[in-house]
């Protein structure tokens, strides 16, 4: 893989980006050109992608053709998804033979379990450790096989991390978890560190709420940047990586614009006093 950027170490020896573009949400083959085109010309070469966004195969075809306009090949880009709840356990080897074929890849650089439940399932029911078990089991295959270069999870709680520590033969490389101001994760980010899991953040922004948070935007005021720049910035110093989305190219410009610039000590410690627990996205602490 040739430099991507600013990058963080994965305890499988590869290097992730320290930005990607999260493409929650992004939909329509003309949409998704324009967007992938755009992230690739703002220098991203991180892309994170879903079974359940259902746009793996759009995202696969815009690289495809996007790739060799901006002089790039496959392997100057890592790519991310994630196995469906509906395929936990099971089916999850269909699920993941799925991803390959959709992205339209030999290998997919990151794959994870994107929910520690199983979908139809009650939260409560005592088939879930069992099924995200089993699921565990066939990454762990397809990263044996060499068609996941590295693999992890998505939306655990301590308690789901300590319980898949303890039986898998792979480490997972990645956890990746709503982190923001007012949910910092301290024991989750504590947690990773120790057991050398990189922790990454999605939904930096609060599904965008914390943009018009008083302190987030006088902080933005005084650095002369937008608010989400200075969100997402807060986690980049505290070496959290990250997954702006955007459906405006613009904003994809400006959301990669995070490496000239600094929060100063009273900056971070600001925003990091907003932290207060809330949750903006999935809440799996109810998932036995």
């Amino acid at each position: 893989m040739t430099d991507q950027g600013p990058s963080v170490l994965l305890n499988t020896g590869a290097h992730m980006p320290l930005v990607g573009l999260g493409t929650y949400r992004l939909q329509g083959p003309e949409d998704t050109y324009q967007v992938v085109d755009a992230a690739l010309t703002a220098g991203y070469r991180a892309f994170d992608t879903a079974a359940v966004y259902r746009n793996e195969a759009e995202i696969g075809q815009a690289l495809r053709s996007l790739l060799p306009k901006h002089g790039l090949s496959r392997a100057d880009v890592f790519i991310t998804s994630k196995l469906s709840p509906k395929d936990q356990g099971t089916k999850a080897r269909d699920g993941c033979l799925r991803s390959l074929e959709q992205l339209g890849l030999d290998y997919i650089d990151l794959f994870l379990i994107h929910w520690p439940g199983t979908q139809g399932r009650d939260v409560r029911d005592k088939r879930n450790p069992e099924n995200r078990s089993q699921s565990w089991a066939t990454l762990e295959d397809f990263h044996k096989e060499g068609k996941f270069k590295a693999i992890g999870v998505s939306n655990y709680t301590v308690k789901h991390m300590q319980e898949l520590l303890k039986s898998c033969r792979v480490v997972p490389a990645v956890l990746q978890v709503e982190f923001h101001p007012r949910l910092a994760q301290k024991e989750l980010r504590a947690l990773c560190e120790e057991s050398g899991v990189c922790f990454q953040a999605y939904s930096s922004l609060g599904t965008g709420v914390l943009l018009t948070d008083p302190v987030v935007q006088a902080v933005a005021q005084r650095c002369g940047r937008t608010p989400a720049q200075v969100l997402l910035r807060w986690a980049l110093q505290q070496n959290v990586p990250v997954l702006p989305k955007s459906a405006q190219p613009m904003r994809v410009q400006q959301n990669s614009c995070l490496f000239d610039f600094e929060l100063s000590e009273s900056d971070m410690a600001r925003l990091s006093a907003l932290d207060c627990g809330e949750k903006f996205c999935w809440d799996p602490s109810l998932v036995v």
